[in-house]
């Protein structure tokens, strides 16, 4: 722990999140529409240590306090490489290595292995924003420069506090990711009738086929999950990754996701495949995370390969919930352009960028404009391809 004070503030650095109240945290983060700021989930990825000095992340968390109350607060990391953030860096860290300026140790901000928008400093209602952001900041670069960071970097933010580090000179970069829309769906039919006859065919034969492959769709929520799906999600999400060898994305420990049965399933909805060889045990199942009116698809994978299994899992049975429970807006998670035949449109999302060393400072800042215009065509090109019937 860290303490400096700053007039009626005091500022405390954190090495983990148990140093905390639980309900001090979360009743900032609360209020906010991304679940994955709150305590519970990120206090699981440390105590699991998926998070820890040696996967190459450090927490770092800085939180302001006024009179003893917690008044605002930022999940941070210390980190020695770029693993696991999923914005892809490594051109501009060859950029540094060109120029043999140092790019690690960076400072990173975002809900770990989390590719979800909606990162921000976590401000309780009532209290001068704008202020506290700039004393957050100047915090931040003070801590940077008393330990020789290199960089600071926010992923994934919210779109709306982004504006507000414009005044930081921090450079905002642009990525493509997806998302879902309920536009007043009634039903899945209705979703469907949305969509070109083809594609309307198509999805329609997809998901009919799990029925001819003798599999069955099931949906738990909350205490509705049983206990071994917690194991199971491990070893299938294990699977998944080591089909993909050195390009996997297996940062997460089995002891992750047991935590979350004991504190955080209220969050948490199954998608269940049963055979009729197994019929008690699931030969597939896809977790995903809601909060309010917004849904977020997270892991996935199967004991053995099905058909369609993965589409239906992940997309169709994910969007037929979504409607029958109000869900506004479903985030499918990163990669995979077959989710555009789904009907999933590509979205940008920034993340925020402050070199301290003034070269590569002065290098983004000369290309981004392009990068970004770029990426934009990207992202407009993609939705030219969403199957949608098109009308007059």
């Amino acid at each position: 722990m860290h303490l400096s004070g700053n007039s009626s503030y005091n500022v405390v650095w954190l090495k983990n999140l148990a140093e905390v109240d639980r309900n001090r945290w979360d009743a900032l983060a609360g209020s906010l529409p991304t679940p994955f700021l709150e305590w519970e989930w990120l206090r699981q990825m440390e105590i699991s240590e998926s998070i820890a000095e040696r996967t190459g992340w450090l927490p770092h968390h800085l939180t302001v306090w006024a009179h003893n109350q917690l008044i605002a607060a930022a999940p941070l990391y210390i980190k020695g490489h770029s693993a696991g953030e999923f914005v892809f860096d490594h051109a501009w860290a060859d950029v540094a290595n060109r120029f043999k300026i140092p790019y690690y140790p960076k400072l990173v901000g975002m809900s770990p292995f989390t590719p979800m928008i909606g990162y921000r400093f976590l401000i309780a209602p009532g209290h001068d924003e704008e202020r506290l952001t700039g004393l957050m900041v100047n915090e931040i670069e003070q801590f940077c420069h008393r330990y020789r960071i290199c960089s600071c970097n926010f992923l994934f933010v919210d779109p709306n506090w982004r504006h507000a580090l414009n005044d930081y000179g921090f450079i905002g970069w642009l990525h493509q990711s997806f998302s879902w829309q309920n536009l007043n769906y009634q039903s899945f039919d209705d979703y469907l009738a949305a969509f070109n006859s083809n594609q309307r065919h198509n999805i329609k034969r997809e998901r009919a086929s799990l029925a001819k492959q003798g599999v069955t769709i099931k949906i738990f929520q909350g205490d509705e999950i049983p206990q071994t799906f917690f194991s199971n999600i491990y070893l299938f999400y294990e699977r998944t990754n080591d089909k993909f060898g050195p390009w996997g994305c297996k940062y997460l420990k089995n002891s992750f996701f047991r935590g979350l049965a004991e504190r955080y399933r209220h969050r948490l909805v199954f998608v269940a495949a049963f055979d009729k060889e197994n019929p008690d045990a699931p030969q597939g199942l896809s977790l995903l995370v809601t909060k309010g009116d917004q849904l977020f698809g997270r892991y996935w994978g199967c004991s053995k390969e099905i058909n369609n299994l993965h589409f239906n899992a992940c997309y169709y049975s994910p969007i037929e919930w979504a409607i029958a429970n109000g869900i506004k807006r479903f985030d499918p998670g990163a990669g995979g352009d077959h989710k555009i035949r789904r009907g999933f449109a590509a979205v940008g999302n920034y993340s925020l960028h402050r070199f301290f060393d003034q070269r590569l400072d002065h290098i983004m800042k000369a290309h981004i404009h392009e990068i970004n215009r770029l990426e934009q065509e990207h992202i407009d090109e993609l939705n030219m391809e969403v199957p949608f019937a098109r009308r007059a």
